[in-house]
């Protein structure tokens, strides 16, 4: 038995499969995020811990044998994360986040120094890890003089487990320490950025294995020597999950931010359209991503203003889908990625009039994340990936509506796999697989059964286009905004 655990922003998920991948069980455990200033976002690195507890509690009971059985476990992680540590091991403060901005100046002087895209492939966005320790460095000195170790926040966990300091080629790419295509920390990245090689974890792929559980763990019920594979970054392991390893492959997620992805053979940087070219999770492997920071986001973030649930808002547009209409709305509530490295341009809606109603905002939200997420796509095209179809995955891919406008939004086929497939806790437990057996990870990470097909509405086509369109040419004004 193998286990894949998914840390999550909002919650962990744990999913129990045999060797053959065939999941046995699941379970999962929530937790929260503060925000203590506008543009903050921070976690406490102990929710993680007790995240997981819970969850490996609740899969013990319910599957007491299979537990029993298990021969070694991995991760998938959110991004960027600082988690910084002292001597001890001790948490010197809250984890930043990936969706956290304060680090916009820093980010901007890193990144306005040639080495930076140069040697890592990729612009240096304020939700890196690397700008977080320089502005940890200019107003908390006190905290930085202590850190002794900075890790990603499923790294932490690896820690917690194994005793080891350790992270793996795709977390480490999103730092801005990383050569992506040398696969090596930099010294000159890590110079830029005021720090250390000795800071910096031991560096693995991500089917190697860190370690086995330490005996301080025993609580958790996990057998004598279970082993802790490296697994790897969110977007890298759910590609795994689903069989995006290469060339061809890939996703579009609407998840809590939304992502459209591809496999890469090779490394092929272009910074410049602010894609991220990041190394895949298993070994040799690349792949390249736009990101929309708030996707199904957007729909919540509307459902507590309307005080109904975001179930119920997609459910009220219906089942046919409509052509773009009056409002519109931009979905940068917390600045946005890709195309346009902005962290201080912000969302809204136009085109609002008195007749305006829940209905006719909710279309604008998933209209507005589409056309988001159509800039990603763009982006991506432009550095030489291909993407004639993709698998739609996240919790807005539920929606039929919704993934029935994407697909039409980027006039591409999309897939959506069977429920049963669980995504990133699917990818980790095959990276468990991987680093247990030695198997190649081509023969293991294979593609899931696919429930349906969601194709474009050939006459609906040119209204979105003409659409986006406009979408595009709105942001120059939003960035004029005061």
């Amino acid at each position: 038995m193998y286990l894949g655990l998914d840390l999550g922003t909002s919650g962990v998920k744990a999913l129990l499969v045999d060797e053959d991948g065939r999941a046995v069980g699941s379970a999962d455990a929530t937790y929260d995020v503060t925000n203590p200033a506008a543009g903050w976002s921070e976690q406490d690195p102990g929710d993680w811990v007790r995240g997981i507890g819970a969850a490996l509690a609740a899969l013990r009971a319910a599957h007491g044998a299979a537990f029993g059985a298990v021969r070694a476990l991995s991760f998938s992680g959110h991004m960027h994360g600082a988690v910084m540590v002292d001597d001890a091991g001790c948490v010197l403060r809250p984890c930043i986040l990936w969706n956290d901005t304060r680090s916009h100046v820093e980010a901007a002087a890193m990144d306005a120094d040639p080495v930076a895209r140069a040697v890592s492939g990729n612009i240096v966005f304020p939700g890196f890890t690397a700008p977080k320790l320089a502005w940890v460095a200019a107003h908390e000195p006190d905290v930085f003089a202590r850190v002794a170790r900075v890790m990603l926040p499923k790294d932490y966990l690896l820690w917690w487990l194994t005793g080891r300091y350790a992270t793996e080629m795709s977390d480490a790419a999103g730092t801005a320490w990383l050569d992506v295509g040398a696969r090596d920390w930099s010294g000159d990245l890590l110079a830029l950025g005021g720090m250390r090689r000795d800071q910096m974890p031991d560096l693995l792929e991500g089917t190697d294995v860190v370690g086995v559980v330490q005996a301080a763990r025993a609580d958790l019920g996990l057998p004598a020597g279970c082993k802790v594979v490296a697994g790897g970054a969110d977007n890298a392991v759910a590609a795994c999950g689903v069989g995006a390893l290469g060339e061809g492959d890939g996703f579009v997620s609407l998840g809590t931010s939304g992502v459209v992805l591809a496999g890469r053979d090779r490394y092929a940087p272009d910074a410049g359209t602010a894609v991220h070219t990041f190394c895949h999770a298993v070994p040799g492997r690349w792949y390249q991503m736009g990101v929309v920071l708030a996707a199904t986001d957007s729909l919540n973030w509307l459902s507590r203003i309307t005080g109904r649930g975001a179930g119920d808002l997609s459910a009220s547009l219906g089942d046919m889908l409509r052509a773009p209409g009056g409002v519109k709305f931009y979905p940068y509530l917390s600045g946005e990625r890709t195309p346009h490295n902005d962290a201080a341009v912000r969302g809204g809606f136009t085109g609002l009039d008195i007749a305006s109603g829940p209905e006719d905002l909710t279309h604008a939200v998933m209209a507005g994340v589409s056309f988001a997420l159509r800039d990603s796509f763009e982006a991506l095209k432009a550095t030489g990936a291909q993407l004639p179809s993709a698998l739609a995955i996240g919790g807005g891919s539920r929606s039929d509506y919704w993934t029935r406008m994407l697909a039409t939004t980027l006039n591409i086929p999309l897939e959506r796999p069977d429920e049963g497939a669980f995504g990133a806790a699917l990818g980790a437990a095959r990276i468990a697989i991987c680093g247990d057996t030695g198997a190649d990870p081509g023969a293991v990470m294979t593609k899931p059964p696919i429930s349906d097909v969601i194709d474009p509405e050939a006459d609906l086509t040119a209204a979105y286009d003409d659409a986006y369109s406009a979408f595009s040419g709105a942001y120059p004004k939003l960035k004029a905004m005061p």
